[in-house]
Formats: structure tokens, sequence, C-alpha cells
């Protein structure tokens, strides 16, 4: 049965760059193993997979080329995209394992907003190559994500990617407050370097609010030692967190399932 799969990049810098993604927006008669074998062929970091068959809020699956995710951020800012594009009278929101996630646009970005409550503690884990961090914590996305401030930019852009392990993302001040630098390893899910990811900074946004920045507006530099150079926009306060990027779609490729 022929299907469309829109072929994305999200967190685009300008019309550069972003991170891949597959969004198909026809689950009929596709089983779980049906979705992980199509995210494996096509090979992005993530692919997703969207039911709206039946009216209310969109019920979104998203798998890696491994396996399936409770929650990603670049899946859902490009399922968002695709869904506030299909005209006015759209969905304000996508259901995933987490729950609910807002999903609006402004201007030429797309912006989700997940629950901002996720478990924050200090950890000492390392992130390899003999780096110190400046210290180190681990957010449960609910997947434990170690998040790794380094010295200096320069030390994230050299890091050797580890070859096996969970989620780490490691970053540094750019600009304090203002600018970072970024980059994230998930080896354990068969993406060796992602070129952006909205998880792991809201990820950030968490670590940094348990560690006394209460608000922020931050713009995350990511891809670069890839070749897929990309954009996020953070913000959160208090109680809330939204990530958000402009996306481009490449082209629509008709499945074959």
């Amino acid at each position: 049965m022929p299907r469309h799969c829109y072929v994305l990049r999200v967190f685009t810098r300008g019309d550069e760059g972003g991170n891949h993604l597959g969004v198909v927006t026809d689950v009929t008669g596709l089983t779980g193993q049906t979705m992980q074998e199509i995210a494996t062929d096509l090979g992005f970091s993530e692919t997703v997979f969207l039911d709206w068959r039946h009216g209310g809020i969109p019920k979104a699956r998203i798998f890696t080329p491994s396996r399936e995710l409770p929650f990603a951020g670049h899946p859902l800012v490009g399922a968002g995209w695709v869904l506030l594009a299909m005209g006015p009278g759209g969905p304000d929101r996508i259901s995933c394992e987490i729950g609910d996630v807002a999903i609006r646009r402004e201007d030429d970005r797309v912006w989700i907003a997940p629950p901002f409550d996720q478990p924050v503690r200090r950890s000492a884990t390392t992130v390899g190559d003999g780096v110190e961090a400046v210290e180190v914590w681990q957010v449960d996305m609910p997947l434990p994500y170690v998040v790794a401030r380094l010295p200096h930019p320069a030390a994230v852009a050299t890091l050797t990617p580890p070859a096996e392990g969970g989620e780490i993302y490691v970053w540094a001040w750019e600009e304090e407050g203002r600018r970072v630098k970024a980059r994230f390893f998930a080896a354990a899910m068969g993406v060796i370097e992602d070129p952006a990811t909205g998880s792991a900074a809201v990820a950030l946004a968490a670590a940094l609010r348990a560690g006394g920045h209460p608000m922020g507006d931050l713009v995350i530099s990511q891809g670069d030692e890839i070749g897929h150079p990309s954009t996020l926009h953070l913000r959160w306060d208090a109680d809330r967190v939204e990530v958000g990027g402009t996306v481009r779609r490449d082209e629509v490729r008709e499945l074959t399932v």
C-alpha cells in the first residue's frame, strides 16, 4: 500500500543543514514492527509516524534506526510543521508517550512545549577523551541523558564521539546566558552523533534551572562537526520550556508497505 513520507530538515540554519527526519502521515495497517523496519530502512536519526485518523489530538510514535523512543524534539517539531502546514484549524498539540506536547508556529519557526518536570541530579559520569567537565547532570527524558558542561567551545568541537554507551550531551558557553555550542551522542540508539537534538535542549534547560538559572532564552549551535549546521532556540522559566527552529522540506517519498 503506497503512503507518503515527508522528508524534512529540522532546526536548519537558514536554508542549510538541519537534522533529517521522515514524517509518515498514514499509519493504516502499520504495526510497531513495520514502523521500526521503515525507520531502519530510511536511516534518519528519527522517523515519526502520525495517527490523526479519528480527529482529536494527533498521536506520534518515534523511532530511531534501532528502537522506539518515548519522546524526541526534532521529530515533534517536524511533525508540528507538517500538521500546521495543512492549513488553519489544525491541532495545537501532539500526543506522545510522555504526554501532550503543545505546538505552535511563530513567524518561520515551529515551537514545541513538552512537559517540564524532568528529574535532575548531579552526576559524576565522565565524557571521555580525558576532558574534565565543569559540571555534569543526569536528566531523565525519560531516558537518562548525561548533560556535561565543558570548559570552552573548542573542547566540545574536538571531542571524539563515544563508540558505545547511552545518551550524552556536551555543551559550552559561546556567550554566557545567550549562546551555546553543543553536540549529542547516542550510540546505544544507533545514532553516533545527532545533528540537532530538541530533547537534549530540554534537558539542558532542566539542568540549568536546577543549577540556579530559573529562566533563559538561548541559541544553540549543533551539527557543524558532521556537516549539518543546525540552530535551536530554547526558552524556559520556572514552569514551561519551549524548543523551536526552522524546517525545510526536501521531498515527499512514496513508501510501498
